[in-house]
Formats: structure tokens, C-alpha cells, sequence
């Protein structure tokens, strides 16, 4: 049950590296902010699997790793664009609310492709979690309210998408441990993810280039957060079925609400507080389920 551990601590990391992105949006836009949590996570990634390479020997990867590292990679930089617009016009625990309801989509993709199964248990604790998620989410449907819906929901099947792409690059490497694994498809990544930004940047907006290297501090901290959450990611996905990782991460809504609360001071209606128990319920459900 490792991946419990490692999905709990990639949550909380990445509630905080989201808020960081937040921040640095009014100073760098969108893609600017999508780009920091790539370009400064890199260089903590290959930091890591250097020191882990001193114990365990590194695994080669080959055409069919490294499509499935690009599928995951390419999702998961429109996912975090797709994120960032929504929280321009939604609160960070509403935003945070949109992005899982990823979970249906997220099993129904791994059944398909990765030919892992679903039973009547799963798929309930899956639906109670993902309504939960909608109830707390609060969402006014009406006018612009589709908009940000729209983006939020797609946000959370990119998210999906590139989950499905990094286990399935994390299962095709020849050898290895999990850490190990996770460790060398996250560099493969970020290295790729680095490159696309790069070059988009200095294509299409330079002024994010400028103030990247201006609030470089901020840019440090959310490249570290997001490395970080990602290698504990990654190493959930060696263990188990995406699906389990990211319907157990919708704890993390649990942890934005608070950040929201407590930081950014959104109040918490009676809706989304039950929302909140049945997104409890459907992960104490598929951990119950996942242990037998």
C-alpha cells in the first residue's frame, strides 16, 4: 500500500505548487506560468536520478517509452494551461474541484488502453468521489459559468490523458525498480516538457521569458514543488492503476479547500461541505476496495 503514501505526499505538493503558479500568472501569463513548473523542475529531477544512479542502475529507454512520455507530457502542458485560465475566473478550491472530476474518464481510459479492470465496487467509489466533486465545486451554470466548466473539465482529462501516458512510458522500461522508473521517466519529461515551453516562449512570447527570469525565486519554488510532486506521482503510477492514484488524489481538493479558506479566504458553502464527505467516502472506498 506504498502508493497511498506516495499519491498523499504528491497531493499536498501539489496544492502548494499550484497556489506558487497562481501567484506567478499576473507576472508571467498563462503560458509563462505554465512554463516554470517544467523548466525549474528540471534541473532538481536530474539531480535526483544522479544521486539514485550512484545505487541502481539506470534503465535505457526505447521508441515505444518514449511515445508514451510524449503523449503524457504534451496533455499534461495543455492541462495546466487549460488549469491556470480557469483560475482566472474561479477560486483555487473551485478550480482544484473541476480538474477531478479526471477519475470516470481517467478509469474508462486505463480500461481501454491499459487493459486494467473495473468492477462494480471501483466504479461506485469512482462515481460517489467524482458527485462529491461536483457538489463542491459550487459552479454557477449559467452564462460565463460554462466557460470555466469547460476548461476545468478539460483541464482534468488532459490531466488524465497524461497520467494514462507516464504509467504506461513507467511499465514499458525494461528494468528497474519503481523509484527508479519513476525517476527516469520523470527526467525523460521534464526534459521534453522543457524543450516545448523553450521554444514556444521565445516564438510566441518573450515578455514571459523576461519575467520568468525576473521572479526567478517564485519560478525556483514552483519548479521544486512540481518536481517533487511528480516524482511521488510517478512512483504511485509504478505501483498501481492510475486510476486508484488520481481517485485517491481527490483529497487534494480536501487540501485546496483549506488553502482557499484559510489563505485565500473563500468561504465554504453547506453544499460543498457534503460534497466534501462524499469525496471521503468514495476514497475510503477504493482503498477498502484496493487492499483485498
Amino acid at each position: 500500500m506504498l502508493w497511498i503514501a506516495a499519491t498523499l505526499i504528491a497531493s499536498a505538493a501539489q496544492t502548494a505548487r499550484n497556489a506558487a503558479q497562481r501567484g506567478l500568472t499576473a507576472q508571467v501569463g498563462t503560458m509563462g506560468a505554465t512554463a516554470v513548473r517544467f523548466i525549474f523542475g528540471l534541473p532538481f529531477a536530474a539531480a535526483f536520478l544522479a544521486l539514485w544512479s550512484l545505487w541502481k542502475p539506470i534503465p535505457l529507454p526505447d521508441l515505444t517509452v518514449l511515445g508514451w512520455v510524449v503523449l503524457g507530457s504534451t496533455a499534461q502542458i495543455a492541462a495546466t494551461a487549460l488549469m491556470l485560465l480557469t483560475m482566472k475566473t474561479r477560486g483555487f478550491g473551485v478550480t482544484t474541484a473541476l480538474l477531478k472530476t479526471e477519475p470516470v474518464t481517467l478509469a474508462l481510459i486505463g480500461a481501454l488502453i491499459l487493459s486494467e479492470p473495473l468492477g462494480p465496487a471501483r466504479l461506485a467509489a469512482i462515481g460517489t468521489a467524482t458527485l462529491g466533486v461536483m457538489l463542491i465545486s459550487g459552479t454557477d451554470w449559467r452564462g460565463g459559468g460554462w466557460r470555466a466548466v469547460t476548461l476545468g473539465i478539460g483541464a482534468g482529462v488532459l490531466f488524465g490523458l497524461s497520467a494514462i501516458g507516464f504509467r504506461g512510458g513507467i511499465l514499458a522500461l525494461p528494468n528497474g525498480d519503481q523509484a527508479t522508473r519513476a525517476a527516469t521517466v520523470l527526467l525523460i519529461s521534464l526534459s521534453l516538457q522543457s524543450l516545448i515551453m523553450l521554444i514556444w516562449l521565445g516564438a510566441a512570447d518573450r515578455r514571459a521569458l523576461t519575467g520568468i527570469a525576473r521572479n526567478w525565486r517564485d519560478s525556483l519554488r514552483a519548479g521544486f514543488l512540481g518536481a517533487f510532486a511528480s516524482l511521488f506521482w510517478f512512483l504511485g503510477f509504478a505501483l498501481t492503476a492510475a486510476a486508484n492514484v488520481r481517485t485517491l488524489a481527490l483529497v487534494e481538493v480536501l487540501m485546496a479547500q483549506l488553502v482557499s479558506g484559510r489563505i485565500l479566504r473563500e468561504g465554504t458553502r453547506p453544499r460543498q461541505l457534503v460534497g466534501m464527505a462524499m469525496v471521503v467516502a468514495g476514497v475510503a472506498g477504493l482503498i477498502a476496495v484496493s487492499a483485498r
